[in-house]
């Protein structure tokens, strides 16, 4: 039997409940019915209230914070699909929590990637369907299909669209980790591009030491794929700044925003924060300076052509 003649569903989990409802309106569905909840011990209670049998069932869920919760979530939801016969199970994981410690970097450390990639595989997905993994090789630590969206495309219409001559812009990479993406998003957009130099002496600090490029009278895009505490970014925007350049803007795919990100951006030099909507946004991180686009059309459109077993990427462009 063909992908095409299953029924497809969609379920979500805690983490993206607004984005996982917008994904199935834009393709003519609504979410599966579950409840999920949580017992005074702390355990989960997961239950599906619908057949899934022989259907091409997707799973949305991000595990960002809190990390833990969410990804248990996500495991006990595949387990629960697998166990009621579901034709193909495919995690939908805009965020993949974890993805930074993906090797050793001293003796006796984890490789937690890893590992949670294995925790997925073996409770029962098929498929994953993800967006901006920290590192692209990451793709091969899972040992089934992983299809893997980029942001840029989405981030650089956006700014095409706002500000249309981008002659005085320059794309700048907060550190060389970033660079090959910083790269692609200013080809997208024909501007040059930056590097900032840091040195990160211990977990969440970072030291800028130069920027490797001309930013003086321009106005920087800085092009991330995610932002945690914000001290990188902020500490980029003010060496930018030292350098001579004009307005500084930020983007980036996942706004975790924990502990005082929030607030240094608020009081940083940046103009404006661009994030996608990969992480549900709580109320005590929206700010002024933050701005969200919705990623639910990029991921409806790989869903359907995974469904109907076409590529996707072309998507990527």
């Amino acid at each position: 039997m063909s992908r095409s003649s299953e029924k497809i569903k969609f379920f979500a989990c805690s983490a993206n409940r607004n984005l996982a409802g917008n994904i199935a309106r834009v393709l003519g569905y609504q979410l599966g019915q579950s409840d999920v909840k949580t017992f005074s011990d702390g355990e989960i209670s997961l239950k599906i209230n619908e057949t899934v049998r022989n259907s091409d069932v997707y799973i949305i869920q991000s595990t960002s914070p809190p990390v833990n919760n969410n990804l248990m979530e996500l495991l006990i939801m595949i387990d629960a699909m697998r166990r009621a016969s579901a034709g193909r199970i495919t995690a939908v994981i805009p965020y993949f929590g974890y993805a930074r410690q993906d090797r050793k970097t001293r003796a006796r450390d984890p490789i937690s990637a890893k590992l949670v990639a294995n925790l997925i595989t073996t409770a029962g997905a098929d498929r994953i369907l993800t967006m901006d993994l920290h590192c692209s090789q990451l793709q091969g630590f899972f040992d089934i299909p992983l299809d893997h969206l980029v942001g840029v495309p989405v981030l650089a219409r956006f700014y095409k669209k706002s500000f249309g001559d981008l002659s005085d812009f320059i794309a700048v990479s907060p550190d060389l980790g970033s660079v090959s993406r910083a790269r692609n998003f200013a080809e997208k957009l024909n501007i040059p591009l930056a590097i900032v130099d840091k040195r990160r002496p211990k977990e969440n600090v970072s030291e800028v030491m130069n920027i490797i490029g001309e930013v003086k009278d321009k106005n920087v895009i800085l092009v991330d794929d995610m932002v945690d505490t914000a001290g990188s970014l902020t500490g980029a925007a003010e060496a930018v700044k030292k350098f001579g350049a004009k307005d500084v803007y930020a983007c980036c795919t996942h706004a975790i925003l924990s502990g005082p990100a929030a607030e240094r951006i608020e009081k940083s030099v940046l103009k404006e924060l661009v994030a996608l909507n990969t992480i549900e946004i709580s109320p005590d991180k929206t700010m002024d300076k933050l701005r969200i686009i919705t990623v639910e059309q990029i991921f409806a459109d790989a869903i359907s052509r995974i469904h109907e077993g076409l590529p996707v990427s072309v998507l990527f462009d």
